[in-house]
């Protein structure tokens, strides 16, 4: 195939997979800006399974995909923390290969170093039979103070290069902590979330324990940021982050999941568990006294709604997930600031069949 078709087939694919993007945006009245493009894009390509999921969750829900909603998913999964990302591993490689180069001189030099001394120990002794005892032991000394010299300035380049490499580890360390965490709320984000569920769920399954899973949604969130602005919002998410983060238990995850929604992974909890553990978090937040920073005034107390769900076996993050998200959904409809778990859901649909 030549380089013109090839052109060809990449321009009539990208303008294909376009305008499926645009009808997708269209069909869900979400602005056609750049960036919502760029993300919409990437879902209608398909090479993100966490995008088109968390999309599917919304559309399935009949979300609205407001701004914060639309800013969350590019921010999420397309925005500026890939290419964050990708500086900082393009950082460290230098750094590697800067302390690597700088080792290689330094042991070509050792080398040769050693070569060296080696020959002038070996004509020191060679000389032995015309200096005599008192010459030859000078020679020898003198060598191999010269010896200890070098060596000495050796350990202390590579003294130098340890140093380097445990910056470099730190550098990574702190890289791969930015990368699963939420910068607003300090807790982690959809990539650890992921990481985190897979493998509570192979130890549910392994051991045969249940793992749940509570889903917060802030009541009125979008008339709260648009009375009283995004920098109050802010706030408010980083005060339901503490009360998740302080109310569940070490070996569980707090997470954002996206928007104004809060997700808590549970492992050995169930149903019932993870039910008075939403409760008690309901009721906190209901009792929380927010005041505006920069006015002191106190703002309306804060709600939020809750889905819980325990996990099946076999099944996807995303079909736990689904339940939760109904279950929220549930509550909102049946007066918000309630907790609702997936076996209202069953009940839900019965009294609406019949």
């Amino acid at each position: 195939m030549t380089r013109d078709v090839i052109d060809e087939v990449d321009f009539e694919y990208a303008t294909a997979v376009a305008e499926k993007a645009m009808r997708s945006m269209e069909q869900n009245r979400v602005p056609p800006t750049p960036n919502n493009f760029h993300t919409w894009f990437k879902y209608s390509l398909g090479t993100s399974p966490d995008l088109k999921r968390a999309i599917d969750i919304l559309v399935g829900n009949k979300r609205k995909f407001d701004t914060t909603t639309n800013h969350d998913l590019f921010a999420t999964y397309v925005g500026s923390q890939a290419a964050a990302d990708d500086t900082d591993l393009n950082n460290v490689s230098h750094q590697l290969h800067s302390v690597i180069a700088s080792a290689n001189q330094y042991l070509t030099v050792a080398i040769a170093d050693n070569r060296s001394q080696i020959q002038a120990i070996n004509d020191a002794t060679g000389d032995s039979e015309t200096a005599g005892p008192k010459r030859l032991i000078e020679n020898l000394l003198s060598e191999l103070a010269k010896a200890v010299t070098r060596a000495t300035k050796l350990e202390a380049r590579f003294v130098e290069s340890t140093r380097e490499l445990d910056a470099i580890r730190d550098s990574l360390n702190k890289s791969e902590e930015r990368a699963k965490t939420d910068a607003l709320t300090g807790l982690p984000n959809r990539h650890a979330l992921d990481e985190f569920f897979r493998v509570a769920q192979i130890a549910a399954m392994e051991k045969g324990e249940p793992l749940s899973v509570l889903l917060i949604d802030i009541d009125h969130f979008k008339s709260f940021n648009d009375n009283f602005g995004h920098g109050v919002g802010d706030q408010v998410l980083r005060l339901m982050a503490n009360v998740l983060r302080e109310r569940v238990r070490e070996y569980d995850l707090p997470a954002r999941y996206g928007g104004e929604e809060l997700i808590a992974v549970l492992p050995g909890a169930n149903l019932a568990t993870c039910e008075a553990v939403a409760e008690r978090i309901r009721r906190l937040v209901s009792e929380c006294s927010i005041t505006r920073r920069s006015t002191g005034e106190i703002l309306p107390s804060i709600t939020v709604s809750i889905g819980v769900g325990q996990f099946q076996l076999g099944e996807s993050m995303a079909d736990l997930i689904d339940r939760c998200d109904r279950a929220l959904y549930l509550a909102k409809r049946t007066g918000r600031n309630r907790v609702v778990t997936e076996n209202e859901l069953e009940l839900d649909r019965q009294l609406a069949a019949g």
